[in-house]
């Protein structure tokens, strides 16, 4: 009875103290396209990707109600840095739905305002002003819904006749610089922090404190594969780093046991095992309002897991090429640095020589029917002044005209046979990272829907009789980018290549600015018109050696846009759900197109070829 007379109190308290509206909530993830979108129209910088932005403790002065029940100490600052332009990862401020709406599009707005290095600490505020000044004066339109937000902050601030001196002038400037932006030059000096503005940007928190850089991340802290977990609550933390406890003295107390009022443990974040206790970090992680990350020095997941440990040459593939130097982009440095990869083709070891699986009959005869109708034909040209055969028709027409007295002059009478050719080529790159082995159902992995994919899409263009090839790539680290051959353009579609495509596995990392250069080269050897590239992928670039984030994604936009230049065309099909973030920063917004459901992929990959070479 006690603990349910304590639950009614605390919803009724909490809902009395929360200063949100649930019911007019917008999410971050139901605007995600349209702010990638605005931003990038505002002229924002296309690279940096758009997440939720952590709740921290803001200092500010609550109402008594609100100390009572304990809520309203934290935020979700909206904040911007070199890579990340962090929102709130739902904005219930307003009654009015519509509202919380406009205030998303108007941080994201003022993210593509501000200078790209983000804000510091001491001119943030003048910086904001600075940023809704540039961004009323370029687009006016924003005028409107900037005043109508304005007000409704207003009236959800406290009143400055309430608070104390020191506190009423910092809530007096405040109130200025929103109603004139870059009328205050700073906020007066006072003992707690103001109430944090919905409007402005806040410098961005930093994650990891500068010990990580003499003591480097190993290769299980940019692990790859597996499901993500997912969180309980769905929310975004802080972060610190901190040192391993050494484990010494354990029994000698430098403090009153009676005052410890809880206890956590570090535990490994990498990839999980079998011989993982029976505990649930998730749940003890969802209790956390900051996480602390230490690191041992030592790899549990390579004691028992040798995944991404590169196999003896006994049992690895059958290197082709080897040594195959290629460049990458430095993007922190603004620099291609010359002959830094070294990719090797591979074939597979153990592939054998099969059937198509007996799953696909059905489909593969179905698309062979449709796609024949796109096989090159002969056509018959009539009245032509030479070819293998005489044409009746102009020859009686040429006679009947000569006896009834019309002459005419020789316009011929054969006819030629010309044969209408597709002058394109395809080349299919395959992503077989380790994220590959992800189960997408019960009963299938991505490895294995990309494997149906590729069968289908052989015997489709085996039947158009357009020249294509299949390859696939992984790597692990910049001096080891694996490029499989799984069939060259010179090559039939045979049992051989179905053999190899079904000998296809999963391992290592996603460096793909590497691989789509050498596709680039092959591709730029080609006497085609039209090179396509198709580009089959399940996630972002990422690999061990600090290839991930935005110096992987700015790695692989040069890439594309030198094989742009080299007259491939490249195209995007990717299950990432989370890729329209940073898609169209690399192919552009008709350059890719984004599956929510994979097992699609085998029959959509047929007709988007046909699609896009026009057939």
């Amino acid at each position: 009875m006690e603990e349910f007379i304590g639950g009614l109190w605390h919803k009724f308290i909490t809902r009395a103290a929360t200063r949100s509206y649930p019911a007019a909530a917008v999410r971050l993830e139901d605007i995600e396209r349209t702010a990638g979108i605005l931003f990038r129209a505002l002229g924002g910088d296309a690279g940096l990707r758009v997440a939720p932005a952590a709740e921290i403790e803001h200092g500010a002065r609550r109402s008594w109600l609100q100390r009572i029940a304990h809520v309203g100490e934290k935020a979700a600052h909206a904040a911007r840095d070199a890579e990340t332009l962090r929102l709130p990862a739902s904005i219930e401020f307003f009654p009015e739905r519509s509202l919380n709406r406009d205030l998303y599009l108007w941080l994201i707005a003022q993210g593509a305002a501000l200078p790209d290095g983000g804000l510091d600490a001491d001119g943030w505020i003048a910086a904001n002003q600075a940023a809704s000044r540039a961004t009323l004066d370029a687009f006016p339109g924003f005028a409107t819904r900037y005043r109508r937000l304005v007000e409704a902050v207003i009236a959800e601030r406290p009143d400055p006749a309430k608070l104390p001196a020191d506190e009423a002038a910092a809530e007096r400037a405040i109130r200025a610089a929103l109603q004139e932006p870059g009328s205050v030059a700073s906020l007066p000096a006072a003992k707690r922090p103001p109430t944090p503005v919905a409007l402005w940007l806040y410098p961005a928190p930093v994650a990891i404190d500068r010990r990580e850089q003499s003591n480097p991340p190993t290769p299980a802290d940019h692990r790859e594969g597996g499901s993500k977990a997912a969180d309980a609550t769905d929310r975004r933390r802080q972060a610190q780093r901190e040192d391993m406890p050494d484990g010494k003295n354990g029994l000698i107390l430098p403090f009153r046991a009676e005052s410890l009022l809880s206890f956590a443990e570090f535990v490994k974040v990498n990839r999980g095992h079998d011989a993982d206790a029976d505990d649930n970090p998730a749940r003890a992680a969802a209790e956390m309002d900051k996480i602390s990350v230490a690191q041992d020095g030592t790899d549990t997941a390579s004691k028992v897991r040798f995944d991404l440990d590169l196999p003896s040459a006994a049992q690895d593939d059958v290197p082709l090429k080897t040594g195959i130097l290629l460049p990458e982009w430095d993007w922190k440095k603004q620099q291609l640095k010359r002959d830094v990869c070294s990719l090797t083709v591979l074939d597979p070891r153990d592939a054998q020589p099969c059937a198509l699986p007996s799953h696909l009959l059905r489909p593969a005869r179905r698309l062979r029917h449709q796609f024949e109708a796109l096989t090159p034909a002969r056509r018959w040209l009539k009245n032509q002044p030479d070819g293998p055969e005489l044409d009746i028709d102009a020859v009686v027409r040429a006679f009947a005209d000569r006896k009834t007295g019309h002459v005419t002059g020789d316009t011929g009478g054969y006819l030629s046979c010309e044969r209408r050719e597709r002058d394109l080529c395809c080349l299919v790159l395959a992503d077989l990272s380790l994220s590959t082995d992800t189960w997408v159902s019960d009963e299938q992995r991505v490895i294995d829907v990309i494997r149906d994919s590729l069968w289908l899409f052989s015997e489709a263009l085996g039947a158009t009789g357009d020249p294509f090839g299949l390859y696939g790539f992984s790597s692990r680290k910049r001096d080891h980018i694996r490029f499989h051959r799984i069939k060259d353009f010179d090559e039939p579609a045979d049992d051989r290549i179905r053999g190899r495509i079904g000998a296809l596995k999963p391992g290592f990392y996603t460096r793909i600015g590497a691989a789509i250069r050498y596709a680039t080269q092959i591709l730029s050897k080609r006497p085609e018109a039209l090179r396509l590239l198709l580009i089959l992928s399940d996630g972002k670039p990422n690999d061990v050696d600090h290839y991930e984030g935005r110096y992987g994604i700015e790695d692989t936009r040069v890439s594309l846009n030198a094989a742009r230049q080299e007259g491939v065309r490249p195209f995007c099909v990717t299950i990432d759900k989370e890729g329209q973030g940073y898609l169209p920063h690399l192919f552009g917004p008709a350059g890719y197109t984004i599956l929510r459901n994979p097992a699609e992929l085998p029959a959509r990959l047929p007709l988007l070829y046909a699609q896009l070479t026009g057939g």
